[in-house]
């Protein structure tokens, strides 16, 4: 069992940075992989990027986030982080932080793959 916790969510204007964390109750990097998934209001739930468990830490990101978006976890800390940068409307979002007892993750996955989640930190990007 792992509980998750997001952070850091809030209103920024376009071309704004925010930077999402998720704490874990427990060292996740070696057994889980992890994701950050975002839903708008009447969209799917759907996959943002991914760190996976392997030795070299592969990242995956949705094309939309590419260049703009990095994953990065801190170990140490049991926190994953989002660093978002040149921020979109299309941005806006609630941004859900995910687990999966798996070694690799994509941000193609499926939601319902994952078995733990946080409760969500909402993102607002206004024009």
């Amino acid at each position: 069992q792992v509980q998750l916790a997001e952070s850091g969510g809030g209103s920024v204007q376009a071309g704004g940075s925010l930077r999402l964390s998720c704490s874990a109750s427990r060292s996740t990097a070696a057994t889980y992989c992890m994701a950050w998934f975002r839903q708008a209001p009447g969209k799917e739930r759907e996959g943002v990027a991914t760190i996976s468990t392997n030795r070299d830490r592969s990242t995956s990101y949705a094309d939309s986030v590419k260049g703009r978006f990095t994953i990065v976890q801190d170990s140490a800390k049991n926190t994953l982080y989002l660093q978002m940068n040149s921020l979109r409307p299309e941005d806006t979002a609630m941004y859900f932080c995910a687990a999966r007892l798996r070694t690799y993750c994509y941000a193609s996955d499926d939601a319902m793959t994952y078995n733990y989640w946080g409760q969500g930190t909402q993102v607002t990007v206004s024009s």
